[in-house]
């Protein structure tokens, strides 16, 4: 703590940081990232050899899939033919903004919107897929009441595959002949 002139100890620094500690939890419309810090990360991602400048018509589809953009008014087919007008492989920051103008314009979208959308998604990465589909198709293909003939012999009833024991007929060694109900009921002392 400092000391002021008088002696006794300035207030904690605490309270202005918790004050804006709350006021960025409530005001989640403001991004914590700018447009332009967005624009350097993913015109690097995927290309070892970007200095973060220009970006490509790939690395901004990415990007406005991440954060949402693209959906059913905005396509990919309508940011293929905006970026196109450029009549380059990559653009820079300034003529990213012009593509964005010119696109909001045409789509009838607000540009603040987008770029809002564009800041605020986060750090570029893969977008998790869902296991949701894989489960379905797993539980379709090992559903004994679908299979017929020796196929549903490979599941027991609950769905569990039996593994070698469902494909293979295996040989039965207890010297009885197959469909002897009385098997190991002989007396050994006869």
């Amino acid at each position: 703590m400092s000391e002021a002139a008088n002696g006794s100890p300035s207030p904690a620094p605490e309270a202005p940081a918790a004050e804006l500690a709350q006021l960025a939890l409530e005001d989640e419309a403001a991004p914590k990232v700018s447009f332009s810090d967005q624009f350097k990360a993913f015109s690097k991602f995927g290309d070892t050899k970007s200095d973060g400048k220009l970006i490509t018509l790939s690395q901004s589809d990415k990007w406005m899939k991440q954060a949402k953009v693209i959906d059913k008014k905005i396509t990919t087919t309508d940011t293929g033919i905006h970026f196109k007008k450029f009549k380059a492989m990559k653009i820079s920051l300034g003529d990213y903004n012009k593509f964005l103008e010119d696109l909001a314009k045409t789509k009838k979208v607000e540009l603040s919107e987008i770029k809002q959308k564009l800041a605020g998604c986060g750090a570029p990465g893969v977008v998790s897929v869902s296991a949701g589909k894989a489960a379905a198709a797993v539980d379709r293909l090992t559903d004994p009441s679908k299979y017929t003939g020796s196929h549903k012999e490979r599941f027991d009833a609950t769905g569990k595959g039996k593994g070698i024991a469902g494909r293979r007929n295996l040989v039965d060694d207890s010297g009885y002949v197959s469909g002897y109900q009385h098997k190991d009921t002989y007396d050994a002392g006869h």
